[in-house]
């Protein structure tokens, strides 16, 4: 029978981002058992390596993207549960000082072939996922300038991927803040179109 693990891959993946976050792509997989106080053979058993642990927090990210997105009753807005959506993707790197780790850590990724393709995977996901909030606030009459749900769906997430790099280089307030002004600014012209 096998040994009950006693920590969970969700709690490695975040060890990992918070790892990440303060190293960028330098992180090794001992600071990853350093900061979650286990050994670093145990990380290597679960993932197997550094490439390995990626592969596992990508596919975390694709994992959470695919969940089907909610609408709190408080909203009562379809047009929030998209910038919802968004803005709480970057969650995570909203501070300055790890930010830059996080896209420095990206930049490597996209330079490796398994990575990159995992990326489009969550780009997809997202994109999927925001195709169908744009298309339900569409249907309800709430975005009547907006293009065809997955163009609108592209617009607004390479606005937010967009947003997230240059705020990382020219932090000023909170990231959040600024991605929900950007998105705002695009919404609005959808929600209320004027016509020449």
């Amino acid at each position: 029978m096998a040994r009950p693990r006693k920590i969970t891959d969700d709690r490695l993946l975040a060890a990992a981002a918070a790892v990440i976050g303060r190293h960028g792509p330098g992180f090794t997989l001992a600071d990853i058992a350093a900061e979650a106080q286990i050994s670093a053979g145990t990380l290597i058993h679960r993932f197997g390596s550094k490439h390995g642990l990626l592969t596992a927090m990508l596919a975390a990210s694709i994992d959470a993207a695919r969940q089907p997105p909610t609408t709190s009753p408080a909203d009562g807005d379809p047009v929030a549960a998209i910038r919802r959506t968004l803005v709480d993707r970057y969650t995570a790197i909203d501070d300055p000082g790890t930010a830059p780790n996080h896209l420095a850590q990206l930049a490597t990724e996209l330079a490796d072939e398994h990575l990159r393709a995992g990326l489009a995977d969550l780009h997809t996901a997202v994109e999927t996922a925001v195709t169908a909030l744009v298309r339900a606030a569409a249907d309800t009459g709430a975005l009547p300038g907006a293009p065809a749900a997955a163009v609108a769906a592209r617009i607004l997430t390479a606005t937010a991927d967009g947003t997230a790099i240059h705020w990382s280089t020219r932090p000023d307030g909170h990231l959040r803040d600024r991605l929900t002004t950007d998105l705002d600014a695009i919404l609005a012209g959808w929600r209320h179109p004027t016509h020449p």
